[in-house]
């Protein structure tokens, strides 16, 4: 007779732990509390699908904060096994430019969500809709729509707390620290950070991307690009700083960052480039010499001192590192991710939550940080293979 499984969330790990599960040994159910399962897969995927990045194994895990634990589970699934995994399942990809891994060209996120649910429905595993898990009964048995769900195992992937309209409302952390859980308390993270613009500054700049520049916080350095808003900055070259900047803003209330507008050149050079100028005209030096935007330019122009912004050693200082002030974050419903959840204490290696056994969690419900550009989904993806794997593995142990 096979043993139940019951995966309480319909999101990519509970998708990746369903396909790897062996159906011949579990009886494998997903439990969604929405209509249809992957909002918040499908909601990632308008900004551009990145599914992986392709970077080496070994720096792909350097991405990862506070989540040690999840190397073993990137190891035994890693960015090259997800790529060869939708290969299979009828979802060839492609590197971009930026070394992040998409869907090939003309395939849509809603197409590679379909492909995932045919596999599952291959595989005979049981997909229940509006089917909302609330607590535990008295022997610990999940309860879902009121009703207790006896499972050899349980496995939760409810989600962090950001995008409440998909679903992840993160409204599950009190109930398991009720349940003696150790839990954290959620934060935003890859979100836009406040910054206090002068008027005339953010007038003629909302909108507008800052491109091909390096964002640092803690002497780390992050590029990319960032979109000025009314609000401050948001975009890859800040988001792969939340860490440091959320360190930054619990100890003093606010965070220091610090712009490199041309990081591909040395202090030296830009400094070179500015003095050996013939034209006499500072602005047009700065666009003809170093090809720096309207905006960047505004930048060092509405918030330098014109005594500094003519000084040729001052403002060559400042085109290499730039300083602007945090103020906030933005609310949690706005953040692409969160950190917080459950506690990296309160689970075992393989996931397992230590006062429940045979309960396991994943996914964004744990507490762990990654940048944008398909690490989130790559961690999601691999936990879920590995508690897979390992449900797989003890089975096989116990029949014999």
């Amino acid at each position: 007779m096979k043993e139940s499984v019951a995966i309480i969330g319909g999101g990519p790990s509970a998708f990746l732990l369903a396909a790897f599960l062996n159906t011949e040994k579990f009886a494998v159910t997903i439990y969604e509390k929405n209509k249809t399962s992957g909002r918040k897969f499908l909601v990632a995927g308008k900004g551009g699908f990145n599914l992986s990045h392709s970077e080496p194994i070994d720096q792909l895990i350097q991405r990862y904060t506070t989540a040690g634990y999840l190397t073993h589970a990137l190891e035994l699934f890693t960015n090259d096994d997800f790529r060869n995994w939708m290969f299979q399942i009828g979802i060839p990809t492609y590197i971009g430019s930026s070394k992040r891994v998409y869907p090939k060209k003309g395939i849509k996120p809603i197409e590679v969500l379909q492909a995932i649910l045919r596999n599952l429905k291959d595989k005979g595993v049981v997909m229940k809709y509006e089917h909302a898990f609330s607590d535990w009964d008295a022997f610990d048995n999940p309860i879902i729509n009121n009703k207790s769900i006896p499972a050899d195992y349980t496995v939760f992937s409810l989600g962090g707390a950001s995008w409440k309209v998909t679903g992840s409302d993160g409204n599950w952390l009190d109930t398991f620290y009720k349940k003696g859980i150790k839990t954290r308390a959620f934060h935003a993270s890859n979100c836009g950070y406040q910054i206090d613009w002068k008027p005339d500054f953010i007038k003629k700049n909302e909108g507008i991307p800052l491109k091909n520049i390096a964002v640092s916080c803690h002497q780390v350095i992050q590029k990319g690009e960032a979109v000025i808003t009314k609000f401050g900055l948001e975009g890859n070259a800040i988001y792969g700083l939340s860490p440091q900047i959320r360190k930054q803003l619990k100890e003093y209330s606010k965070a220091q960052i610090y712009i490199d507008f041309k990081p591909s050149l040395t202090l030296e050079k830009v400094h070179s480039k500015i003095k050996s100028s013939s034209d006499k005209n500072r602005t047009q030096i700065l666009k003809k010499e170093l090809k720096l935007s309207t905006s960047q330019i505004d930048l060092l122009k509405m918030y330098l001192p014109k005594e500094s912004y003519l000084d040729v050693a001052t403002l060559s200082k400042n085109i290499k590192r730039f300083p602007l002030d945090i103020t906030n974050t933005a609310t949690i419903d706005e953040a692409i991710s969160t950190v917080g959840g459950i506690d990296s204490s309160a689970i075992s290696k393989y996931f397992e939550l230590k006062n429940l056994p045979h309960q396991f969690c994943m996914g964004e419900m744990l507490d762990w940080d990654a940048p944008t550009g398909g690490y989130l989904l790559q961690a999601c993806a691999s936990m879920g293979v590995f508690i897979a794997t390992y449900l797989n593995e003890k089975s096989t142990r116990q029949t014999h």
